[in-house]
């Protein structure tokens, strides 16, 4: 999920139950204009790194504690990562998507735009 700078969702990727989130950053931060791009460890790879040094916009992930060479990021900046999960914890509040009570994905991602759409006029 991409949110903006007051946590409200921008845009929604939905992958398998077992999938990793990391291969869906680039599809999911492509077309989106950011002066800061802020996310977990988990997007720490080179890739996106990259893919976001390209778009202009500056890195705001910590390293991975097993990189070599230990890059800088803005700490004060990235403890608004905490915008991101609030956006979770309020679609959560929605059983049908903290349950996944839809079988098909399609019934599913509406679920969570009617959603968004209406934390974005609360």
């Amino acid at each position: 999920m991409v949110v903006d700078a007051q946590g409200r969702p921008l845009r929604f990727l939905l992958t398998g139950g077992q999938a990793h989130d990391a291969p869906q950053a680039i599809p999911l931060l492509t077309g989106v204009e950011a002066t800061h791009v802020i996310a977990d460890k988990g997007y720490d790879s080179n890739r996106i790194l990259g893919f976001i040094g390209a778009q202009g916009a500056v890195a705001v992930i910590p390293p991975k504690a097993n990189r070599k060479i230990l890059r800088e990021y803005d700490q004060e900046l990235y403890k608004r990562r905490n915008l991101i999960e609030r956006a979770f914890n309020k679609l959560k509040h929605w059983r049908r998507i903290a349950t996944r009570y839809d079988r098909r994905s399609l019934y599913f991602l509406a679920a969570l735009h009617l959603a968004a759409a209406i934390t974005w006029s609360v």
